[in-house]
Formats: C-alpha cells, sequence, structure tokens
C-alpha cells in the first residue's frame, strides 16, 4: 500500500481526440475520475485540422464501445457502419457530440496546454519515496500558470504539429526555420480552403507515405481546372514501389487503388519525380518563392523554384514536456520498450501490429502511459482501433482489475476494413481489385490482411490515364 493517498486526485488525460476522449470514457466506467486537458480551443482540434481527409478505416472502426455507451442514452444514432467518415464527419457525428454528454463536459479543459509533468515534490533524479507520489501536471491556460495533481497520468497528445524535418539524418535542412511562410503540413485542403496557394503555382511534395500520395492526387485533381499547377515530388529513397504497391493484386485495395493512381499520374507526366533526394538548404528566391537546393539521384545537383512545400516526412512525438518522468522508451523509434518491436516501421505494416495493453505499455514512472500515435514514437503503423484497446486495457488497470486489463483483444475482421472513396465494395471488386479473405491471404482473425489504418483514402480523379483497371 503507498504511503500516499491519492485515490481522490482525477487520472489526468492529455488530449482531447479520439483516443483521449476514450480514455475518459472507460475509466468513467471503472469508477474513476478523468479530468481531460485539450490544448486547442474545442476537442478533436488536431482532427479538425484534417476534417477534409476521408480515412481508410470505417466507421465500425472508428467508434470506440465505451464512448457509444455514453452516447447512447442521448439519442445518438451510430453512423452506417461500412461508410467511411472524413475527419469533419468524424468530428460532427462521434468526437464533438461525446464531448458534450453530460459525463465529460464538464471533464474537458480545453485552452489549457500542458507544459510539464513531474511528480509531486520530487525531480526525476529522486528515487527514494518516489513510488505512489501523485502527479504533478503543469498547465498554462490564458496565459496563467496552474499545477493539477493526479494519481496517474494518460497522454493522448498525439504528435500531429510535430513534423519531421525536411532535412536529412533526422535534422532540419539549412534556413528550414526560416522557410515557414512557404511550408504547409502534409495534409493541406488542396481543393477547398487552400485551393488558392496551390492553383497554377509550383509545389513540391516531400515525403513517401499516404499523406504525400493524397496530397500529391489532390494537386493532380487541381491541376485539370488550373493548367499552370506545377507538381514535384521529392523522395529520399530509390524507388516509390512501395507508395505504389502491388496495385489490383495489393492486400490493401485503398492502398493498391491509391498507390496505382498515383503511379499513373508519374507516368503521364503530371507529376515530376525526383529520387534518391537529399535537401541541404532553403532560401527565399525573387518573385516571393523558395529555392531549394540538394542533391538527387546518384549525387547530381538539384535545385527547384517553388512556391509552396508540403512536408510530408512524418511525425515525432513531443517529448520535452514528459523531461521530469522516468521513461522507458526505445532509442530509435522513441515507443515504450516493450511495444516497439511490435511496431517497428521496419519490420510492421499496420495491419500487422498486434494487440497491446498495459503491460507494453508500462514506464518506471508507475501510473504513466502514452497512448493512441504518440505511444508509437516515429512509427507509422497506428490504428484508431488500437488506440481505443490500449486505453480499455489501461483503465481496467488503473482500477485493479488485472484480469481484464491482461485480456487484450483486437477484433477486426480480415476483409474489408480498408476502402476507397473511387467507389464501393462492389465497384472496387469490378475494379479487380478485391477484398481478399484472411485464409486466402495466410491471416487469422487477429492478423487482418486489411487492419483499419487511421490513413486517408484517395480523391477521385481523372488524370488521362488509367488509375485502376476498371
Amino acid at each position: 500500500m503507498s504511503a500516499y493517498a491519492t485515490d481522490h486526485l482525477p487520472v489526468v488525460v492529455i488530449g482531447a481526440g479520439p483516443v483521449g476522449l476514450a480514455a475518459a470514457a472507460h475509466l468513467l466506467e471503472r469508477g474513476l475520475e478523468p479530468l481531460v486537458l485539450e490544448a486547442g480551443d474545442q476537442p478533436a482540434a488536431a482532427v479538425r485540422s484534417w476534417g477534409h481527409v476521408r480515412l481508410f478505416s470505417p466507421w465500425e472502426y472508428d467508434v470506440d464501445p465505451a464512448a457509444a455507451r455514453l452516447l447512447e442514452p442521448t439519442g445518438w444514432q451510430s453512423p452506417e457502419p461500412a461508410e467511411l467518415p472524413t475527419g469533419a464527419e468524424l468530428v460532427e457525428r462521434y468526437l464533438a457530440p461525446l464531448a458534450t454528454t453530460p459525463q465529460l463536459t464538464g471533464r474537458i479543459h480545453t485552452g489549457t496546454r500542458v507544459v510539464a509533468v513531474s511528480r509531486v515534490g520530487v525531480d526525476k533524479t529522486r528515487t527514494v519515496g518516489r513510488e505512489g507520489r501523485a502527479y504533478l501536471v503543469r498547465t498554462v491556460a490564458d496565459g496563467r500558470v496552474e499545477d493539477v495533481t493526479a494519481r496517474a497520468v494518460i497522454d493522448a497528445s498525439g504528435t500531429w504539429g510535430q513534423p519531421n524535418p525536411l532535412g536529412t539524418a533526422g535534422l532540419p535542412a539549412v534556413g528550414e526555420q526560416g522557410a515557414s511562410p512557404w511550408l504547409v503540413g502534409p495534409l493541406p485542403d488542396v481543393l477547398g480552403t487552400d485551393r488558392a496557394r496551390f492553383a497554377g503555382k509550383h509545389t513540391l511534395v516531400v515525403g513517401m507515405g499516404h499523406s504525400a500520395a493524397n496530397t500529391l492526387l489532390a494537386l493532380v485533381e487541381l491541376q485539370r481546372a488550373e493548367p499552370g499547377t506545377r507538381i514535384s515530388w521529392a523522395i529520399r529513397g530509390r524507388s516509390p514501389a512501395r507508395l505504389y504497391g502491388g496495385g489490383d493484386s495489393d492486400g490493401l485495395p485503398a492502398r493498391g487503388l491509391l498507390g496505382s493512381t498515383l503511379k499513373a499520374a508519374v507516368q503521364a507526366g503530371h507529376v515530376e519525380l525526383h529520387r534518391e533526394v537529399t535537401l541541404t538548404e532553403l532560401t527565399p528566391a525573387d518573385g516571393g518563392q523558395l529555392q531549394v537546393t540538394g542533391t538527387g539521384r546518384d549525387g547530381e545537383p538539384l535545385t527547384l523554384t517553388v512556391d509552396t512545400v508540403a512536408a510530408a516526412t512524418g511525425s515525432r512525438p513531443d517529448l520535452d514536456v514528459l523531461r521530469e518522468v522516468r521513461l522507458d522508451l526505445d532509442p530509435g523509434v522513441e515507443a515504450p520498450t516493450r511495444l516497439a518491436p511490435l511496431i517497428d516501421p521496419n519490420s510492421h505494416s499496420c495491419g500487422t501490429v498486434p494487440p497491446h495493453g498495459h503491460r507494453d505499455l508500462t514506464h518506471p514512472d508507475e501510473g504513466f502511459y502514452l497512448v493512441g500515435m504518440k505511444s508509437y514514437g516515429r512509427a507509422p503503423t497506428f490504428l484508431l482501433a488500437t488506440g481505443y484497446e490500449q486505453v480499455r486495457s489501461i483503465a481496467a488497470a488503473l482500477a485493479g482489475d488485472t484480469e481484464a486489463a491482461d485480456s487484450v483483444q483486437l477484433h477486426l475482421p480480415s476483409t474489408g476494413v480498408c476502402s476507397t472513396d473511387l467507389g464501393d465494395r462492389e465497384a472496387a471488386e469490378s475494379c479487380g481489385v478485391g477484398f481478399p479473405t484472411g485464409s486466402e491471404h495466410g491471416y487469422s482473425a487477429q492478423e487482418p490482411a486489411a487492419a483499419g489504418c487511421c490513413g486517408a483514402a484517395p480523391q477521385p480523379v481523372t488524370i488521362g490515364a488509367p488509375a485502376s483497371n476498371c
């Protein structure tokens, strides 16, 4: 038994996104008091910033069960399970109603940024008498500093707003910090609110993930209406084959359609592909443009003069606020040490990450957890449904129900989780894409062929060359 009384204190949840709100719902079901601290002026502030993007995973895997149980007495109607929501729909039809339920509305403090986490009365170096102490969570709201004490802390703040640099070796390129007027995030609203920034302009997209692919395809669609729009794409690798995927034979239909469409755009000359790129310097140029300097294939000099750079280079967790917490993190992935080998992007995609719970997320400071995207560190393999299972397990552990906490399960089907904006299930199958069964592809029910990545589905686009075999 601890010498410190903390049972009267709340469990602080950092972040009011999908996983943070789910954590609060599970804590309430366990009789624990959550206090959700959200830096944005509204719940789900990060999701709102990419509201124009459509998810790969349908509603069936986007709604947490405990959250649904909070919503049902309010008359909330669950969306059609097979539909794929946009970020805006995820907020409007699920997260916003959840945040305004009677049980949660007074327990969410928006406009409250967490700037540090520690233990009451001791710094990181103190060992004797450390265990069992409450947590001290320092916040800033309306310019005022306030310290909150908590029995435990669940950090679900994600990695949005913490992009990896454009430069090589994990470091910014020379001049990158001063180039912010020309830089946009990985998922700008090219065809909507940000259209004027890209129409008739030259955009460089850097990165080889699905965020880069979606931005590139949106630019291709814009190029049809605005012929002066020029698109350059820089990748660090030798080949974009990994992003192109297997096309019609890809086990992930959305990924196959996304990749084959982008491949066709490059082959048709709508997108200028630069391989093996190392960006070394960003310099303001004449006419309000930006000069991007580096090397390309075989070390040849590369210079591009562009109007905008879309940095789709991935993201990393903000660990500065946790300097006084004793963490056990993998030195490479920056995820909890036990979790890191399960999510390592060198050997795992989102479809091969196994379920994991409180034991895989523990740290030397007991009662502190990283969850959701932040728990994955620099790995891009996070699943929304996996985050929900993380917090279910943690809430059970904090409530003392070890049996339930250790019973970690993630029920995802082996077919049809990833879909596409290019059409529904039947339309995708008519394109020759197919939705493979688990047995055909060697997956068990716990290892889905299409695991519901929390990513974006491709936007419909016609590029003058076939995007699929329709």
